[in-house]
């Protein structure tokens, strides 16, 4: 019997699509799902949903909760990692604080000074996983989905003795699917290939039967003025490689859009964004509860996410290929040897087994570059304990230093701190230039 754990099942809404999937498939129909979850409440809910998802799959699996993490560990094949560490709370703070300096942000999970945060406070949660995993199940496969992903991929192959693991995010597979939309060919007819860094990775390729499809891309642009308010089809047109991460990602992690009133206007950039999202999952969770309370149907739709595709092929020994994050050795050759990078991965029986890109183009490496120093200085700030590297990094982010001077840069993260308290490693808690 498969054994898959949930890690912060209580992303409930998540659960439901991940489960969906997997129990799609027949071979994993009587898999054991363990939950685990540190809010009761969103566990019992969490198994609530996993059981109605079963009985409408027509599948029998063992389903168990826990809130003790190394029960649901004992024995486990697969670990699927999807916590939010501090919550909707949280959450707000890396919004709020950096707003009252004159900062703006669109999601804030990825770099920028809410991407470094959330780092921080996640890397302590890491630490416990990984023990835990190597003492309950050391050849289990870590799926990682918890952002920010280049960092945390970084984290657990630098700090932890995690081998097996893979960071996924759907970026790469919705944004191929939107521009065959755009240029006018059915999916299934295009081939791709994409390379870079989680959330600003590129697409070198993109072809049907060998034919070069970026010049109908070109031509659907220039047909159309207001796909010309989009960030990453304005990247497009200036660095001649499609970024695979939407615009309300891409924003924020280049120097140029968001300190500029009339660049935010021109390019619709939504402040923010990520706020609003976080309120929208806190109402899909109260209903969720609330129709398994009253014996309502829930949503059970397929999500099309990476994790159960890859669960299946090692299972079954199916062979696909995804789009994983994963440490680079000698993958990319241009971006540094260590750092998380997103490049697709042949999955079959053997594992997830990256493929070699070699270098990306001269530009797109450039800005890729600028994005992994600041996750380097992020990873050493947990690494070595040092509270300075804190601020190295929030100095290196294009955004923050595009808009902020030094000194607000340092009130910034000494607030930052202040704000978020005892989520951070202790070393980390120290403010001030000292």
């Amino acid at each position: 019997m498969t054994k898959i754990v949930f890690v912060g099942a209580g992303s409930v809404v998540f659960t439901q699509a991940l489960l969906a999937d997997l129990l799609g498939f027949p071979e994993l129909a009587d898999a054991h799902i363990a939950l685990h979850d540190i809010d009761a409440e969103r566990l019992e809910t969490a198994e609530a949903a996993a059981r109605r998802i079963a009985e409408a799959r027509g599948a029998r699996p063992v389903i168990t909760a826990h809130r003790e993490r190394r029960a649901a560990f004992d024995g486990a094949d697969f670990v699927i990692n999807m916590i939010q560490v501090g919550g909707h709370d949280a959450t707000v703070t890396d919004f709020e604080v950096p707003a009252r300096f004159g900062l703006r942000q669109t999601i804030a999970d990825t770099i920028g000074v809410g991407g470094i945060f959330r780092a921080l406070r996640t890397f302590p949660v890491l630490d416990g996983i990984a023990a835990d995993m190597a003492a309950c199940c050391p050849d289990a496969w870590l799926l990682n989905y918890t952002n920010p992903m280049a960092m945390n991929v970084w984290y657990l192959a630098a700090a932890t003795p995690i081998r097996n693991a893979v960071g996924l995010c759907h970026s790469v597979y919705w944004t191929t699917r939107g521009l065959a939309e755009l240029v006018d060919v059915p999916y299934e007819e295009v081939s791709y290939l994409a390379a870079g860094v989680n959330h600003q990775a590129w697409v070198l390729k993109l072809q049907r039967n060998g034919e070069d499809l970026y010049p109908r891309l070109d031509e659907a642009i220039g047909r159309d003025p207001q796909l010309r308010r989009r960030v990453r089809v304005e990247m497009y047109r200036r660095l001649g490689y499609y970024p695979t991460e939407t615009s309300e990602h891409s924003a924020e992690y280049v120097p140029w859009f968001m300190r500029s009133d009339a660049e935010v206007e021109r390019l619709r950039i939504p402040v923010d964004d990520y706020v609003r999202v976080s309120e929208e999952n806190l109402g899909e969770y109260a209903s969720t509860r609330a129709a398994l309370a009253a014996g309502e149907p829930i949503p059970v739709e397929g999500s099309m996410e990476y994790a159960p595709q890859i669960i299946h092929s090692m299972v079954t020994g199916r062979p696909r290929v995804v789009y994983g994050n994963v440490v680079n050795r000698g993958l990319i050759g241009n971006l540094p040897e260590g750092c998380a990078v997103e490049v697709p991965c042949l999955v079959d029986g053997q594992g997830v087994q990256p493929t070699a890109v070699g270098d990306l183009p001269p530009q797109c490496a450039a800005l890729n570059r600028s994005f992994v120093s600041v996750g380097e200085l992020t990873v050493r700030a947990a690494m070595e304990g040092r509270p300075d590297h804190i601020r190295h990094a929030v100095m290196a982010d294009p955004n923050t230093a595009a808009t902020l001077t030094l000194e607000e840069i340092w009130t910034l993260c000494d607030e930052m701190v202040k704000a978020h308290g005892d989520l951070l490693p202790e070393p980390l808690r120290r403010t001030g230039l000292s």
